[in-house]
């Protein structure tokens, strides 16, 4: 079959990805503040030896010199496989990168690696033989399109509701912009989309109690690097296969979806411009607000800590089906009343939350969980693309507080300019734990400075992140 006779969403995709768009200065300068976003992640990471015993090449001395990606923060220079896994691995690895909200919940940001491993690679490649090497603007290009082509699919349809792990759409967009920055046309994307589609989706087994582990954080880059394989094997001719999504009996839709699949607006720079940013707490994003609610509450509360009778979590409806498992208090609720009850929130109180003090178990008991029309409505309004939450604390005395309502995290785009400032903090927090000071200065100057970083060659931009 030719390609012109492919699925209508592979053609639509393909069309995308490998038109050459000039984006607007907002989606450049919001892939910037992604990036930014991405790498502090990705750093944080490096403290956790549970993320670093997974990196570095897939077996010892398979290190790919002169000509591999290097993997920022480390000595790591790796053939572009393993190199996207590495850094999609360490975005992920915290579970603070960014988010989008939709009828699939999913993080752009995921796709990092794929674009980081193919820019460094195909840079160096380059120039070996005397030519241009991607620009840093070409890779917040690149992020624009996977972002769009993530979150685009799901805004569309839920793999979730058919067992099946988010982690698909990681692979989807690392396949397709992986190819077109291979060099690849539309036939070359088309087929590295087509076997991303074939590949079918993981089980979302290891998302749930009791079978869940780490593999929550290590699941995307396995995605991402999945998709470099499958664009680099288009770039070799592997023809595509068409009709991946509707052949009958054996297609992605009969076996995955049971429905018909298709983009329900036209692919642009949407998803980057309104992407959510964790910049305050490694938190699930829907409850980004509820802690900031709490924190507003905790010099009132602190002081009736024993007299609580009833905490009033008023939120959207998928935040409190979130927290309808058991198992979801640990992550979801604990999380919370840790803000009410201490007046701060990092990592480490999230891991710790339910273990430090007995008053957050008989909070817990208290909590009483309702949901907005409202909220929900604004949820999903892509004027809005709101994360609501309100909370409001009873006491046995019978008086309360008053109700305390967020609608937007600082990472939203709403709150952009207040949130830059935490952002940078947070890239800047990240960059201290692994860089000497004098290289601190010099990425926060050159990440600070949007004209200057996108001219700047990809491969000197990851020279200077990495130990090699």
């Amino acid at each position: 079959m030719h390609s012109t006779d492919a699925d209508t969403l592979l053609q639509n995709l393909a069309d995308y990805i490998a038109q050459e768009t000039s984006f607007s200065q907002q989606a450049l300068q919001s892939a910037r503040l992604s990036l930014i976003d991405s790498l502090a992640c990705a750093l944080m990471a490096l403290k956790d030896p549970e993320c670093t015993k997974l990196l570095g090449p897939s077996v010892p001395g398979a290190d790919f010199r002169k000509l591999g990606a290097k993997v920022l923060g480390t000595a790591y220079q790796l053939e572009p496989v393993s190199a996207a896994f590495n850094v999609s691995c360490m975005v992920r690895w915290l579970d603070f990168n960014d988010t989008w909200l939709a009828k699939e919940w999913c993080h752009p940001s995921d796709n990092l690696g794929a674009i980081w491993a193919l820019g460094d690679y195909v840079s160096r490649v380059r120039l070996a033989q005397n030519k241009t090497p991607f620009k840093v603007k070409d890779i917040l290009n690149a992020m624009i399109k996977a972002y769009e082509v993530q979150g685009g699919l799901a805004l569309c349809f839920s793999l979730k509701d058919n067992g099946l792990d988010h982690t698909l759409l990681v692979r989807l967009a690392s396949a397709g912009v992986g190819a077109w920055m291979l060099g690849g046309e539309k036939g070359e994307i088309l087929s590295a989309l087509s076997h991303a589609f074939i590949d079918g989706g993981s089980l979302r087994l290891f998302r749930h109690a009791p079978f869940d582990g780490t593999r929550q954080a290590w699941a995307a880059a396995d995605a991402s690097s999945r998709g470099v394989r499958l664009a680099l094997m288009a770039l070799k001719g592997e023809a595509a296969c068409v009709k991946a999504l509707s052949a009958p009996t054996w297609g992605f839709e009969a076996v995955c979806t049971q429905e018909s699949l298709k983009i329900t607006r036209p692919l642009s720079s949407y998803v980057v411009e309104n992407v959510l940013y964790k910049i305050s707490y490694p938190v699930l994003l829907a409850i980004q607000t509820a802690v900031e609610c709490a924190l507003i509450l905790h010099k009132e509360v602190s002081k009736k800590t024993k007299e609580v009778d009833q905490i009033l979590w008023i939120t959207q409806e998928l935040t409190k089906q979130a927290l309808e498992p058991k198992k979801a208090q640990e992550s979801l609720l604990y999380p919370v009343l840790y803000a009410l009850l201490y007046g701060h929130l990092d990592a480490h109180s999230c891991v710790q939350a339910n273990k430090t003090d007995s008053r957050l178990n008989k909070w817990a008991t208290c909590v009483k969980v309702q949901t907005s029309p409202t909220y929900t409505k604004e949820a999903t309004e892509p004027s809005k693309r709101a994360t609501a939450n309100a909370l409001q604390v009873f006491f046995k005395d019978g008086t309360s507080t008053q109700k305390i309502e967020v609608k937007y995290p600082l990472g939203h785009r709403f709150r952009r300019e207040e949130g830059l400032k935490a952002l940078m903090q947070k890239c800047q927090n990240a960059l201290k734990e692994v860089y000497p000071l004098k290289k601190v200065t010099q990425i926060e100057s050159l990440l600070s400075d949007q004209e200057r970083l996108e001219d700047m060659d990809f491969s000197c931009f990851c020279d200077l992140l990495a130990f090699v």
